[in-house]
């Protein structure tokens, strides 16, 4: 419940409406642990909080880094700091992906616009421990190339060899020559091995929920699927109810799910 002080170390524009927020303690010395796919309560006081999944690489502590998208009054506010403007944290909260039971195998991410971003500690974990992990793949749809986020960092990736990137854009513009079409295309001609394969969906539901069909299609087991249900949470903590998933409380237990485990509910229109 106690934030904590951080400052902007750094504010990156990422699209038209999404901004990277790079910060440090404001204590010069204070770390922020934690494992891919968890998240903060990030506010400023007299405006409110809001979770935000960590984007940044959980070997490096030291840097706080988020990835937000400019949808209400507190992620407004926060892309009007610069640096050395203070705000606050909470947490880290929530359920990971599952990077250590993955070792051995086959890795599949598939990320929606700013989906990517909660995947992205996961991508620096397998490349900081590659030897552990079998093929990598990442698929990334957005709607336009104008969207596509982390450019740099994909194009680094993808020049590595030590992963099998595409990326589907809904609408082509520019001079975009690169797949078009919605990501869940990108499934069938991945290269991994499905009975030994874990795959890590996170997205808008509806491109979840065929992200899904396509990699159980494959023949990834459904024990092997794991999908964020973080888009619905608000308290962090659980006492608002606002991300509650039928007998889940998105905050407490998510929100990174098992798919068997949320399958059911998450094919209950508008729940």
């Amino acid at each position: 419940m106690l934030p904590r002080l951080a400052y902007v170390v750094r504010k990156t524009r990422e699209t038209a409406d999404t901004f990277t927020l790079e910060a440090a303690g404001t204590d010069g010395v204070a770390e922020f642990r934690f494992e891919p796919g968890q998240f903060h309560m990030i506010g400023l006081p007299g405006v409110g909080e809001v979770p935000i999944s960590i984007s940044g690489n959980p070997g490096a502590p030291r840097l706080l880094i988020h990835t937000l998208r400019e949808v209400g009054a507190v992620t407004r506010a926060l892309t009007n700091l610069k640096a050395n403007d203070e705000f606050t944290v909470r947490g880290p909260f929530g359920s990971a992906w599952p990077t250590r039971e993955a070792e051995g195998k086959d890795v599949v991410l598939v990320a929606g616009g700013i989906g990517l971003a909660p995947l992205r500690p996961v991508i620096y974990y397998i490349m900081a421990h590659r030897h552990l992990f079998g093929r990598f793949v990442l698929l990334y749809g957005t709607r336009t190339p104008e969207d596509i986020l982390f450019r740099k960092e994909l194009s680094q990736w993808r020049a590595s060899f030590d992963m099998d990137l595409s990326i589907a854009v809904d609408r082509s513009s520019g001079s975009w020559r690169g797949n078009v079409g919605v990501v869940t295309r990108l499934v069938p001609r991945a290269p991994f091995e499905p009975a030994n394969s874990v795959g890590m969906v996170c997205g808008p539901e509806v491109m979840m929920t065929y992200a899904v069909e396509e990699l159980l299609q494959r023949g990834i087991p459904e024990s092997n699927l794991f999908v964020s249900m973080e888009r619905n949470m608000k308290c962090g903590i659980g006492l608002c109810g606002h991300c509650q998933l039928g007998s889940e409380i998105t905050c407490k237990t998510g929100p990174v799910y098992r798919y068997d485990k949320v399958s059911r509910l998450m094919g209950v229109w508008e729940l």
